[in-house]
């Protein structure tokens, strides 16, 4: 059985420091970055019962999260209005098409905390938008 070749003392720590500069998490590179957004439309279909489908479009988003947390807003207020006080994430989908990007996101809304793990409260996340300057419903 051969064994790997010997590194000189430091040469993987070297390795290794060079390599952890080459770049950052895509959070640390969405930290680093301006928002700039124009938050566009947003369209709600009721599904059914309280299965709710969120279409939002935003020009300016970073990466797909300000997408996600934009219809995250939309089905929080949602929630709200119709009496609710929380919802679960179901599913989204991003794409981006020239400038645009454009996200469909589907919750489920209930006026008691849903079983799940990805589950929001809405008055506290309709509050956080309106912190972050993110429009809701």
């Amino acid at each position: 059985m051969r064994s790997a070749p010997r590194l000189p003392a430091g040469a993987l720590a070297l390795a290794l420091a060079g390599l952890s500069a080459c770049g950052g998490t895509a959070e640390s590179a969405r930290r680093d970055t301006p928002l700039a957004p124009g938050y566009g439309p947003i369209e709600t279909r009721l599904l059914d019962g309280d299965l709710v489908n969120f279409h939002v479009e935003m020009t300016g988003a970073r990466t797909v999260d300000d997408v996600e947390d934009y219809a995250r807003c939309a089905a929080a207020q949602y929630a709200l209005i119709r009496g609710y006080g929380f919802a679960r994430h179901v599913r989204t989908t991003v794409y981006k098409q020239g400038g645009v990007w454009r996200g469909d996101a589907v919750y489920t809304v209930s006026p008691a905390l849903p079983q799940g793990f990805r589950t929001i409260d809405a008055e506290v996340v309709v509050a956080d938008c309106a912190e972050n300057g993110i429009p809701t419903v």
